[in-house]
């Protein structure tokens, strides 16, 4: 499937924030990319347009092409709760997120393509799809083979983050999804109603 490989910072200036992570060059120029980009006169945005912007932060944020995550926004009108909530819910169970969350990759783009090259497992199964959706008690863990690998180790010994709703045991390099985060618990900076409005137009 394919994914944005363009560069990061310049979508990172375009929503204002280092929505991919620490950006050394986005510090630099944290004002939007273009012959104008440093001018603050720039017009109001129209309603439509915030929307539409909140939106594509998310996918952006979390690696998701528009077909898929349209259908996570119809999976989240279907299911109990609040829509925008249920939606972030899903973005943040997917495996590949998680992977991230426990600190075995520095970035989701990295935990994809671990999970696509089956150096992880889920409830002691190798499981190849970023996309997989995991559910309270399901157990994610380094594969056998793959505990060596430099890249987890080096993401591992950096990486310092701890969420109430994931375990991780450094010795044995697997942890726990424990269960689906509060809305207060996903620390993304995004605006989940503005992308409930733009799709229920």
């Amino acid at each position: 499937m394919a994914r944005y490989t363009g560069p990061k910072t310049k979508i990172a200036r375009k929503f204002g924030e280092a929505i991919f992570g620490d950006d050394k060059a986005f510090e630099k120029r944290n004002y939007p990319p273009g012959q104008h980009g440093a001018n603050k006169r720039r017009g109001k945005k129209s309603e439509y347009a915030i929307q539409l912007m909140e939106k594509q932060k998310a996918k952006y944020t979390y690696g998701i092409l528009e077909k898929q995550f349209r259908n996570m926004f119809k999976k989240a009108t279907a299911a109990q709760g609040i829509t925008g909530e249920v939606l972030l819910q899903l973005c943040e169970s997917r495996l590949d997120n998680v992977a991230f969350r426990m600190g075995l990759s520095p970035s989701r783009s990295g935990a994809r393509q671990l999970v696509s090259h089956r150096h992880i497992t889920v409830n002691g199964e190798i499981v190849n799809i970023p996309s997989y959706q995991l559910k309270a008690g399901d157990v994610v863990a380094v594969r056998e083979k793959s505990k060596s690998l430099e890249a987890i180790q080096n993401s591992l010994a950096n990486s310092s983050n701890v969420y109430e709703w994931i375990t991780w045991n450094n010795d044995t390099k697997e942890g726990t999804y424990v269960s689906i985060p509060e809305r207060i618990q996903i620390l993304e900076n995004i605006n989940e109603q503005y992308i409930v409005e733009l799709y229920s137009k």
